[in-house]
């Protein structure tokens, strides 16, 4: 089901809560009592229209039939969330998220993030290490140099997107999902046209202060086990991030995949969904 949570100050975040004990409560251990392990958190990318049931929708079945709660979460500025008048800098987007947990008394999830959505995962979890039990980066951003990710065509072709002069079109939107996937055959129509709606509504406020701070070094200090995923022909976050991932964190198991891009859950959709139950269902 969908709510808004107030996460202080009159804001509130949008999530998608569903899957075994989705009803308000806290985390199961038991899964005869309706959820196994720690509830799965998903954060989604930074693209103009984003929402969590557009990035991870289609792959939630395999989670909750495993026996996950579920929650995935508009960000700040995005979805159905507040866009309040903010700087949507690093620290502010996971700091919101933070305050989600708390108001809905979660005390450890598992946290799954994509591009700028992993880039918070990192965050939280270097700040709140109790919180955070497992994390799943998919190409997540905030592991290069500002001018390397400014070079990525993807990047660009979304900067092109928000910030060309006829402003957000749906011929833009689609150019820029035409990047997103190794094979666009795979892209959504009806996707575009649903996050199109999102981005209107979003103020150019969210993209003119966005900003991810370089995570790289600090990767070390990590102390849950961490899955990462990543396309080989990602054109918007380096697949040298993959290395960075696996080099530098003290517990860590990274895939790339050959022909795919920067969504791993909808290109390798299958392998991306039995990699992380396995992942998560180990002791």
């Amino acid at each position: 089901m969908n709510r808004r949570v107030d996460i202080g100050d009159g804001v509130c975040l949008n999530v998608h809560d569903s899957g075994p004990d989705s009803l308000g409560r806290g985390p199961s251990i038991d899964p005869q009592g309706g959820g196994r392990g720690a509830p799965i958190v998903f954060l989604h990318g930074s693209g103009p229209g984003a929402s969590g049931l557009s990035n991870f929708g289609p792959n939630l079945q395999a989670f909750h039939a495993s026996g996950f709660r579920t929650l995935l979460v508009d960000s700040l500025g995005y979805g159905l969330s507040d866009k309040p008048l903010v700087d949507y800098d690093l620290a502010t987007m996971s700091g919101a998220v933070v305050s989600l947990l708390d108001a809905l008394d979660l005390p450890r999830v598992t946290l799954v993030g994509n591009s700028h959505g992993g880039a918070q995962c990192i965050r939280i979890a270097l700040e709140q290490p109790e919180r955070v039990e497992r994390l799943i980066l998919m190409a997540p951003g905030g592991l290069e140099a500002r001018e390397t990710y400014m070079q990525m065509r993807g990047i660009r072709s979304m900067l092109r997107c928000v910030f060309g002069p006829e402003g957000i079109t749906r011929a833009g939107m689609a150019k820029v999902f035409q990047r997103q996937l190794y094979d666009p055959t795979q892209i959504d129509e009806a996707l575009i046209d649903a996050r199109y709606q999102v981005a209107l509504t979003q103020p150019r406020r969210v993209f003119e202060t966005l900003r991810v701070d370089n995570q790289e070094e600090r990767l070390g200090e990590l102390a849950c086990p961490v899955l990462g995923l990543w396309g080989a022909d990602d054109l918007f976050c380096p697949v040298s991030g993959a290395a960075k991932l696996a080099g530098r964190c003290a517990d860590a198991r990274v895939t790339v995949f050959s022909r795919c891009g920067h969504w791993v859950m909808v290109e390798r959709k299958a392998v991306f969904e039995r990699l992380c139950v396995d992942f998560l269902c180990q002791g």
